[in-house]
């Protein structure tokens, strides 16, 4: 493997001033980006023309510091290059372990949208409350904190309804997306155990479904109601079982007539058989 070398340069500024930063070749890993990069911007500046003795003396200080911290640099790449590949993988899991687990998480959020990205936020939120903390690596996620976690929620209050527990299958929910998260991560390497394998489960609320019976059904079709489409949108709910949603994806091409059995629908989005209707 090619040693990498660091070298200090410089970068003039529209303002002015000169910006100076190290140039790794060949490339490095950032561990924040998890990308190859050139590049370290150090934040230190000169002035390409200092006029005062302040100005002066803080290029002389800025130069001082630029090249100590790219000799620190050097010998931190060349030393990592004498390192044993068990070294090297050793350095490599705490450098995992020690990255943030909340960015993580919320990296994941971000790929989310609609409201099920409003349920991963809130569950995220909760997460927060439970740590009493902004952030916690990789190495502190162990089973018994998310068991933890899980018996927290079942007696949190909820954050929009103030005063009131979570309901049962909210708990569930926001539950599940920390479990997604450390799934991930774990196939990902960088958990290195399978928390999810050690952790109790929130086991999901029975929900009691209401149906109408035919005289109820008849009493509200014969109800008056002002707008003709959400009457015929409630009679072919009532008469077919089909959700709003479902009703409102429906297109002509998925309702078919079969000769002496009826009109059906077919392919529907969230079913997987077809049924008269």
């Amino acid at each position: 493997m090619k040693k990498t070398n660091v070298t200090l340069r410089r970068k003039v500024l529209a303002d002015g001033r000169i910006s100076l930063y190290l140039d790794f070749y060949p490339p490095i890993l950032n561990p924040e980006t998890n990308k190859l990069t050139r590049r370290e911007f150090l934040k230190l500046y000169l002035f390409e023309k200092p006029k005062t003795r302040i100005q002066k003396i803080s290029n002389i200080e800025n130069l001082h510091t630029a090249e100590l911290i790219q000799i620190r640099r050097q010998n931190e790449l060349r030393k990592y290059d004498i390192y044993s590949a068990f070294e090297k993988e050793q350095l490599e899991l705490k450098k995992i372990g020690e990255a943030s687990f909340m960015k993580y998480i919320n990296n994941l959020a971000d790929q989310k949208a609609g409201k099920n990205f409003a349920i991963w936020i809130s569950a995220i939120a909760h997460f927060k409350d439970f740590l009493k903390e902004q952030d916690i690596s990789f190495k502190d996620i162990n089973v018994t904190l998310i068991n933890d976690y899980r018996e927290y929620l079942l007696k949190a209050k909820s954050r929009r309804d103030t005063g009131n527990v979570l309901a049962r299958n909210t708990a569930l929910s926001y539950y599940n997306k920390l479990k997604t998260t450390l799934k991930r991560a774990y196939k990902e390497g960088k958990l290195r155990n399978d928390i999810n394998a050690g952790i109790d489960s929130i086991k999901e609320a029975e929900t009691q479904r209401n149906f109408l019976t035919l005289n109820e059904a008849k009493i509200l079709f014969n109800t008056p109601c002002s707008s003709q489409i959400v009457y015929k949108i409630s009679m072919f709910s009532t008469l077919t079982g089909l959700r709003y949603s479902d009703i409102s994806k429906l297109i002509w091409s998925e309702i078919e007539f079969i000769e002496h059995d009826g009109y059906y629908i077919v392919k529907l989005s969230d079913i997987d058989h077809c049924f008269p209707i």
